[in-house]
């Protein structure tokens, strides 16, 4: 039943958008053309700030720079008690979420969901935010150029969750 309901929704929601606009007399099409073409301005906005992360997320994974980011903070973790598995994955999340989710599926897939760095990846996963992209992406659209408080506020919230991850995981779980 959920299934059927799920694969029906959108085309009812258009469908009911569209007699409502004819009911209401409202030019559908032409404010359908009007929103696609300001949709587009949109892209063409935001392309060079992504073409950017992008560019930024592969060239910090192919340079080794992420590897050598989570050597240098393993010990930190290991003292607060964050497997150093979960560092990269912490790393990349404030700039890319298909990054983290690629290093979230790798812990889970060789450590499995239930051990304890599955248990810290999902809390870390679940918690963080791509703050960078967030800020780019959202603050570019809407024409802002003073990111200020902004960027740091996000950042110390991903890195307050990742501090605090280990250590609610040990305390609800073990």
């Amino acid at each position: 039943m959920l299934d059927t309901l799920t694969y029906w929704i959108l085309p009812l929601a258009v469908t009911a958008t569209v007699v409502y606009g004819l009911f209401k007399r409202v030019k559908v099409f032409d404010c359908f053309m009007s929103g696609a073409k300001k949709g587009l301005h949109t892209i063409y906005e935001l392309l060079p700030s992504i073409t950017g992360l992008v560019v930024a997320v592969t060239m910090l994974k192919a340079s080794g720079a992420l590897t050598i980011l989570a050597d240098v903070f393993a010990p930190v973790a290991e003292r607060l008690n964050i497997p150093s598995e979960v560092i990269p994955m912490a790393l990349i999340s404030p700039v890319s979420g298909g990054g983290s989710m690629t290093f979230f599926e790798q812990v889970l897939r060789e450590h499995g969901p239930d051990s304890f760095l599955g248990q810290v990846a999902s809390v870390l996963m679940g918690s963080t935010d791509t703050t960078l992209y967030a800020v780019t992406v959202y603050f570019s659209a809407v024409g802002i150029k003073k990111t200020r408080h902004t960027l740091y506020a996000g950042l110390i919230a991903d890195f307050t969750c990742f501090l605090l991850a280990g250590f609610f995981v040990r305390l609800t779980l073990y």
